[in-house]
């Protein structure tokens, strides 16, 4: 079973994806640093606002 989860940044009410098939998450100052299972990295100004393990997803809020 895989475990990785979907990164969404909420913008407006919305939310917006980030990265699919996360598979670390890593906190670097300010910002964030993604990565995924097939090498895609994706570093964003924002913070932690949830982890859901169970729904496989990470929310992120502009920390602008």
């Amino acid at each position: 079973m895989m475990c990785e989860s979907n990164a969404y940044i909420v913008r407006g009410g919305k939310e917006e994806l980030v990265l699919g098939d996360v598979a670390t998450l890593e906190p670097k100052g300010d910002h964030l640093l993604l990565r995924g299972i097939l090498g895609h990295s994706v570093e964003i100004k924002a913070r932690l606002v949830k982890l859901d393990f169970m729904g496989h997803k990470i929310l992120l809020e502009d920390s602008e």
